[in-house]
Formats: structure tokens, C-alpha cells, sequence
């Protein structure tokens, strides 16, 4: 006679030392991996992102120190964005143009606030990084039409 099946937990299991690691791969780009410019330029954007929004986070005139340096930055995606249009297709084209777009509003709005203050400078720190997300959104975009296209010099 066959006892049945007894399933045993551990109370303490070992736990995975890289619990996630598929999907901690998939999102971070790893140094091993070559990144070309359209990636380079989306982390660009996601950074100068990121960088706003502490800066606006930080409040007062750190606010506008921070923001005051971060428009080297924003000038440097607006050129990486410029720059990454030579041999796209016309749709990638399309996205990375508007993105330069809103990284163009996104620069405008930072010096709007440096000069101005109170509500009126929280309100241009608060657009610009609106318009540096939906720069960040239009780059994404374009890295994921490059993904599910082949590019025009790509080798098969």
C-alpha cells in the first residue's frame, strides 16, 4: 500500500539570493549590454525626469539651485535628441521630434521659474516637468517602435 504524498514547508526557506532577477534585468539596462543612442537618449530623458521632480520636491531656493543646474542637462538631451534622428525611419522620426519638442518646453519652463517667484515660479518648475515627462513618454515610444521594427541598416 502506497502512503499518500506528505508535502513538507520549511519554516525558514532559503531565499533566492536574486529574487527577481529576470524582471530587475529586463528593466535596467546592464552594463554588459551596448546601449545605442536611442536607449542612451531615453535615459537621458528618464533622469532629467527624475532630477525635476526631486528638485521641485526639495522646495525654496534649492529648488531653483537645483532646477538652475539641471538646464545644462536639458540642453545636452535636447542635442542627444537631435542627433538620434539621423537614420530613423519616419515614425521613430516623428516621436523623437516631439520629444524635442517638450524638451524645448520643459527648458523655457525651468527659466520662466528661475526668474520668477512664489506660485508663479511653483507653477513653471510643476510644467516643465510635465513637459519632461511627456518627452520622456515620446522617446519610450520610440524605443519601442525601434524594438518591434527592424531599423532600416540593421543586419538579418
Amino acid at each position: 500500500m502506497t502512503q499518500p504524498h506528505k508535502v513538507e514547508h520549511q519554516s525558514n526557506p532559503t531565499p533566492n539570493p536574486t529574487p527577481n532577477k529576470s524582471k530587475v534585468a529586463s528593466t535596467i539596462p546592464s552594463k554588459e549590454k551596448k546601449l545605442d543612442p536611442l536607449d542612451r537618449v531615453r535615459a537621458a530623458a528618464q533622469e532629467l525626469n527624475g532630477a525635476i521632480s526631486d528638485a521641485i520636491a526639495a522646495r525654496g531656493e534649492k529648488t531653483k539651485q537645483n532646477l538652475h543646474a539641471l538646464s545644462e542637462k536639458t540642453k545636452a538631451v535636447a542635442t542627444s535628441l537631435q542627433a538620434s534622428l539621423a537614420g530613423e525611419s519616419e515614425s521613430i522620426k516623428q516621436h523623437l521630434t516631439e520629444a524635442k519638442t517638450f524638451i524645448e518646453s520643459t527648458e523655457q519652463h525651468v527659466a520662466a521659474g528661475l526668474k520668477a517667484t512664489g506660485q508663479e515660479a511653483e507653477t513653471s518648475f510643476r510644467q516643465a516637468l510635465s513637459s519632461a515627462q511627456s518627452a520622456a513618454r515620446k522617446v519610450s515610444e520610440a524605443v519601442a517602435i525601434r524594438r518591434t521594427t527592424p531599423a532600416p541598416h540593421a543586419k538579418s
